[in-house]
């Protein structure tokens, strides 16, 4: 799957939510970009990464696979805001694996500096640090695809569900 595929695939689910909601004729970017930051705290909350304080262990990998694709819908769907579906993205980092909390707080970072740019170049930042989590998280791409499509059907459910 091609990220022009992903982003074909956001573009789509976002049209029928915001003709559902009656918003074809407003930006949302303001709203995705703090749905955005929501989404990485309950993705966060699932690893437990910063609970140093608590034996409890991570949620199962699924659930957090979940979480995590929740934050690729509204990354594609800033991009689409921004017009930046396309360009090519190089989303493969050769940086490895970072530790969590510095992942997650390089997330947050990249977050608040394309919210202030909105730049091409500070969205494939976010991309590529987002990517850079997901990889930290123990997730290939493959994983990553096949739990954004079934996502993607899920919530088209859910709007069909009044969600």
């Amino acid at each position: 799957m091609t990220m022009k595929e992903w982003f074909e695939m956001q573009r789509k689910l976002d049209q029928y939510i915001e003709k559902e909601h009656g918003l074809q004729d407003r930006s949302l970017f303001e709203e995705k970009t703090l749905a955005l930051f929501v989404e990485i705290g309950e993705l966060a909350n699932e690893t437990r990464c910063f609970k140093f304080w608590s034996k409890k262990p991570a949620s199962d990998s699924k659930v957090i696979l979940e979480e995590y694709v929740d934050g690729i819908h509204f990354i594609l769907s800033l991009g689409l805001e921004l017009g930046f579906d396309e360009n090519t993205f190089s989303i493969v980092s050769y940086e490895g694996n970072e530790d969590l909390v510095t992942s997650f707080l390089k997330v947050y970072h990249q977050i608040g500096e394309l919210r202030q740019s909105r730049s091409l170049n500070d969205y494939e930042d976010l991309l590529r640090q987002y990517f850079i989590l997901g990889q930290s998280l123990g997730f290939t791409i493959d994983d990553t695809q096949k739990a954004y499509i079934e996502k993607n059907e899920v919530n088209y459910k859910r709007q069909e569900e009044g969600y």
